[in-house]
């Protein structure tokens, strides 16, 4: 890496030894947006070509209105990342975009788009986001301003971050053989013969209620020391002072909590937890259960159960019955055991993000972080 920062350091002091010029997005590339054309989702007939929208590839379609390489950039919806970076999605050759992304494409001789998108995924976008409906004005658009120095040292700087990007695409796609390889075998070790007994999990488990948790009951969401978990809807996982909760409220049983409602799941807690009144969660008082192996057969029956929620008309949501007549094969408790020890091991390679593919893909993105945002920063050229 060394080497790369020198020879781009000799690019800077010979091209630009004083700074750079900032210039703003609308003088760097063409904007393409009087191109877009939106289709309804009836009118979608699933062929070839990407339909894209704020946030990436919607749908397909049976043609394309642009061919090409294009950038585009959020402008209403999905439009904005928790680093306070604009959505962008990197789009090649032929392609349909709606009117909720913004299309841009390159300028010969000012900068390469490739170089732009790097730019971009370093700008705040927090405060020219408006309206309840988070939208990035055309006009927003063109005012950004980013460092364009001269071509040779912009070649330099893509030629290096592609190559990060590259390693994170492999380690990426190397994760993600890895989570299909343990989906595998976690359907293989749950799947049992005739002689094994299946139970109804209402009768076998003990069902907890939720409780009508409060907002400010809340308050105190995602502090560090928090110890309680709450489910508040969704994938939401609030993390509360204890005082916060009325102790009555508190769950400390190892549990199986079932999110019930929009994203239908299974969640595994084994600390102090609570959960709104919309989920329920089972926990064993018989020894022979081992309630980690009843969670792991409930997350590898996940897909069924999203699409019994998919029936209800307005919203994926299950009813308690969905769940309390749920048979459950229930083998000895040593095999039990032998299973939540395997896929405990396997869970944590896919999963974890301090051990295995997953932590060296986290320090991946992390050095590519920071050495984009070192070699995307430049002095301004003084006028």
């Amino acid at each position: 890496m060394s080497t790369n920062q020198s020879k781009i350091e000799k690019l800077i002091s010979g091209l630009c030894p004083n700074g750079v010029g900032f210039l703003e997005l609308g003088e760097v590339v063409e904007i393409l947006d009087s191109q877009r054309k939106p289709v309804s989702k009836s009118k979608r007939t699933g062929g070839k070509y990407p339909y894209y929208g704020a946030n990436g590839v919607q749908d397909y379609v049976d043609d394309y209105i642009f061919d090409g390489t294009f950038l585009l950039l959020g402008e209403d919806g999905s439009v904005i990342n928790k680093d306070g970076s604009p959505v962008l999605n990197w789009a090649t050759g032929k392609i349909w975009v709606n009117n909720h992304a913004h299309i841009l494409a390159e300028k010969k001789d000012i900068a390469l788009l490739r170089y732009v998108y790097f730019a971009l995924s370093e700008i705040d976008v927090k405060k020219v986001v408006k309206g309840n409906i988070p939208k990035i004005t055309q006009q927003n658009l063109r005012s950004f301003k980013i460092p364009i120095p001269p071509l040779p040292i912009q070649q330099e700087i893509v030629k290096i971050l592609d190559t990060f990007t590259e390693l994170e695409a492999e380690l990426e796609a190397e994760l993600e053989a890895r989570k299909k390889q343990y989906e595998f075998y976690r359907s293989k070790l749950l799947t049992f013969d005739d002689i094994v007994g299946y139970f109804p999990l209402g009768e076998i488990l003990q069902r907890t209620k939720g409780t009508p948790i409060t907002a400010k009951q809340m308050s105190e969401i995602n502090k560090n020391d928090a110890p309680i978990k709450i489910f508040a809807g969704g994938r939401t996982i609030a993390y509360v002072d204890y005082g916060d909760i009325p102790e009555k409220d508190v769950l400390t049983k190892e549990s199986v909590v079932v999110k019930s409602r929009g994203i239908i799941g299974f969640e595994y807690i084994d600390k102090p937890f609570s959960h709104k009144n919309e989920f329920w969660s089972y926990h064993s008082n018989n020894p022979s259960i081992n309630i980690k192996y009843v969670y792991y057969y409930l997350k590898n029956k996940e897909s069924y159960f999203q699409s019994v929620g998919q029936k209800m008309a307005k919203m994926p949501q299950l009813s308690i019955p969905d769940t309390d007549r749920f048979q459950i094969p229930i083998p000895k408790i040593e095999e039990q055991q032998r299973i939540v020890s395997i896929l405990d091991k396997f869970d944590a390679l896919v999963n974890d993000i301090s051990i295995g593919l997953p932590a060296e893909l986290k320090a991946r993105r992390s050095q590519y972080e920071y050495y984009r945002g070192k070699l995307l920063t430049f002095a301004e050229l003084k006028k």
